[in-house]
Formats: C-alpha cells, structure tokens, sequence
C-alpha cells in the first residue's frame, strides 16, 4: 500500500502486483525514489479523472525513467477509484505519470480498437479527499488546460505496507 500525503488531504492506494507486475514495479520505483514528492495533481477533469506524478508547482516536467509496455491487456477495469498509468498515443509510453478516475470510465479500457489504459491499483481510502480534488477550478497553465487554480500539491508518497 502507498499513502499519499496532500495539500488537499491524504489517500491510500493498494498495488494490483500480480494482474499489473510492469505497472506497479514502475510505480513503486517513483515511490522509493521520492519522484511524487513535491509534484502537483495537474489535470482535473470532474466527472472523468484526476491526474498527476509527473509536474512540479512550477510546471515543469519531472525527469522520467524509461517508457513501459502497457498492461491494458490484464482484465482490469477503469472504474471508480482505480489508478490507472497515463500515456501519449503511443500504446507503451507511460512512465511516471498516473490518473484516478472519478467515475466508471468504460471507453478507457482495452477492447477492439482501442489498446487502453492499464489499470494497476485503486484508492483503499481517502477517496473523499480524491472527489475534493476533483471540484477544484481549474483554467490553462504554461500551455496545458484544466490546471488547478490553486497548486494541489503531494507532499509525500510512501509505501506503508
């Protein structure tokens, strides 16, 4: 289990290792080497997802390990509460980069013509501190929508069990 400490409030998530292996070995990486320390939740979307682990208040992009093949393919689904890894149109170019999604969002998931998004974890508690994410305003920053007004910060990310 990963708890994250945030400015919002604080969240556990527990790790799906034995159906996403790639994606939580990564994750976990992160998390040892203290990457989601000080980065900020970047993208918010009500209705759809959170996403963070990959930019500092400031904006800047956090220097990344390499890419990941994407394990979109493991049966898990995107619903309510689950992690999931963020990607570019390239289907195995996730890195650090993740998303919590706010509702059931089926059409992420792998099926024919669409390779998907790996689900690799869900929110175990603090989900409540996830849905006052979600109702922050947000506006355009350093070239990017839907960036909260006020920085949503992670001030550590650490496993606990």
């Amino acid at each position: 289990m990963i708890e994250f400490k945030t400015s919002k409030g604080n969240f556990t998530i527990e790790l799906f290792t034995d159906k996403a292996p790639i994606s939580c070995e990564n994750f976990l990486a992160y998390v040892d080497a203290g990457h989601f320390d000080g980065t900020v939740f970047h993208r918010v979307i009500p209705g759809f997802m959170i996403q963070g682990g990959g930019f500092n208040e400031d904006m800047q992009q956090k220097k990344t390990n390499a890419p990941i093949k994407n394990e979109a393919t493991n049966g898990l689904r995107n619903k309510r509460g689950t992690l999931s890894m963020a990607r570019t149109n390239d289907i195995d170019s996730a890195t650090s980069q993740f998303f919590i999604n706010l509702v059931d969002n089926d059409f992420l998931d792998h099926n024919p013509g669409n390779y998907g998004y790996a689900v690799f974890g869900k929110v175990i508690s603090g989900i409540e501190v996830i849905d006052e994410i979600a109702k922050v305003k947000t506006g355009r920053r350093s070239g990017h929508a839907d960036v909260p007004i006020e920085s949503i910060i992670v001030t550590s990310a650490t496993r606990t069990g």
